[in-house]
């Protein structure tokens, strides 16, 4: 399949792809006419790329991560080396420690939206706003 049809199937822009790509993330095959072939096992991989990045793995560590990758949403390590054990427990704490910020955020604003909703849903909102004229 050609660029194309790989962005749209796996909702990824060409620019992105070709990223992949000097990255060292995938490699297409190249034809007599200079254009990427990709074959269908690429979806499923620039998926799970796109799914390592949306959970904030740097392309380093993918790219360390990809040749474990067997079978689709499947991660297969079969010789780990101490280095990358430590560096994907590393990953794995600073993930958690963002995930405690977002969530703190998220109750944040929830409070906020509570509080916002509950005085504007409030008679006196509903008049001219919780202050007295001016």
């Amino acid at each position: 399949m050609k660029i194309g049809e790989l962005a749209e199937r796996t909702g990824t822009s060409r620019r992105l792809l070709r990223y992949y790509e000097e990255q060292g993330l995938i490699t297409p095959h190249r034809a007599l006419n200079g254009y990427r072939e990709y074959q269908e096992s690429h979806v499923h991989i620039v998926l799970q790329i796109k799914g390592l990045l949306d959970a904030g793995l740097p392309t380093r560590i993918i790219r360390q991560l990809l040749p474990c990758l067997d079978r689709p949403s499947t991660i297969y390590v079969p010789n780990v080396t101490p280095e990358m054990v430590a560096t994907l427990q590393r990953e794995q704490a600073r993930l958690s420690e963002r995930i405690e910020c977002l969530t703190r955020n998220r109750d944040a604003i929830a409070d906020y939206l509570d509080t916002v909703l509950g005085v504007r849903s409030s008679p006196a909102t509903a008049v001219g706003g919780p202050y007295p004229p001016g």
